[in-house]
């Protein structure tokens, strides 16, 4: 059975006269634009070229919240947590919230960036700490989490906070057997456009793999490919045309 997927891919990654990504070439290929917020990249000229570029496609908005750490790309671990943490996430979301009201549009979801990421599936007093800050914004956002076998406990969670979650999985990286991402300095973790193409359509038809052969059950609702990946315009037109033709 084929599950439908919407594309989403991280945006507005830019940062003053440092380009990342094709923002342009790439926006109208997306569904979901995750636009960084100022914490690991971005900056408020870039939000709002980001927030123009995707009302222009009708492409969904989200905040793509993380640390504070433009050196680290928001990729190294950082003991935020608490009312330190939502604190942090309501800048952020804030942030690009303003710039799209400004211009006629909204953000309707937020997703963690790198270690944040981690941490929130790693440390269930993270993932509350995420989940409070979301749910008790002044308008309602979805929050986007691995795609993994699904954990009552965070579920639960959800349904405490009154949030709707949204469960990613990822085309163009590696999975372990668990079902969690490999670490991107290990082999297999980044993966070519090829390679990328067969892993959506077998997402979509819930037949991803391990190497060993265990199927990893995901069951996701939206496909991640990161705008920073080399050839990432090349590999998003090729996972579209997979799922498309499958």
């Amino acid at each position: 059975m084929k599950r439908v997927l919407t594309l989403n891919c991280d945006m507005g990654e830019s940062f003053g006269p440092w380009k990342m990504g094709d923002d342009k070439a790439i926006m109208p290929l997306i569904d979901a634009a995750n636009i960084a917020c100022g914490g690991h990249a971005g900056d408020p000229t870039t939000m709002r070229r980001s927030v123009e570029l995707a009302r222009r496609h009708n492409t969904e908005v989200g905040a793509h919240v993380s640390y504070t750490d433009k050196q680290g790309f928001g990729r190294r671990a950082m003991d935020v947590r608490g009312q330190e943490l939502i604190d942090l996430i309501h800048f952020q979301i804030g942030a690009l919230d303003g710039i799209a009201r400004a211009h006629r549009t909204k953000v309707s979801f937020v997703k963690p960036h790198g270690a944040l990421y981690h941490a929130m599936l790693a440390d269930p007093a993270i993932m509350n700490d995420i989940m409070r800050a979301v749910s008790s914004w002044h308008a309602e956002l979805a929050l986007v989490v691995l795609a993994t076998p699904r954990d009552r406990k965070t579920v639960q969670l959800a349904v405490e906070h009154g949030l709707t979650l949204r469960y990613e999985a990822f085309a163009d990286r590696g999975y372990t057997s668990r079902g969690l991402l490999l670490a991107r300095d290990k082999p297999g973790a980044l993966l070519n456009v090829e390679c990328a193409a067969e892993q959506a359509v077998a997402i979509a038809k819930d037949e991803l793999k391990t190497p060993r052969g265990r199927r990893i059950p995901v069951n996701a609702d939206t496909l991640c490919v990161h705008g920073d990946t080399p050839g990432a315009i090349r590999m998003i037109k090729a996972i579209r045309t997979a799922l498309d033709t499958m």
